[in-house]
């Protein structure tokens, strides 16, 4: 449950990054693969840096747990669209 959350999150906020920075938007299809990875990453890295505090909720809804992995798949997404814009710009110098 909690990676799909990321998943979604990380799409959205990929998007949401692209939308607010024109510079990196590179379409909304690639805004949502980039989001998608980076919200997977996200994800894994918060429960990588807090394994116990997950652990111990894995199978609850414990709404703290629910709003992190979103908000870590967000800018997990918002972090690779930077990163993917950044390198397709520099290869198309």
């Amino acid at each position: 449950m909690e990676l799909l959350i990321s998943l979604i999150a990380g799409a959205v906020g990929g998007n949401m990054a692209g939308g607010l920075f024109k510079n990196i938007n590179l379409g909304v299809l690639a805004n949502s693969i980039a989001g998608i990875v980076g919200g997977g990453l996200g994800g894994q890295a918060l429960s990588l840096l807090d394994g116990a505090a997950i652990t111990k909720a894995a199978g609850s809804t414990d709404s703290g747990v629910l709003i992190g992995q979103a908000a870590s798949g967000a800018v997990g997404g918002a972090i690779v669209l930077v990163v993917v814009a950044l390198i397709s710009r520099a290869l198309a110098r």
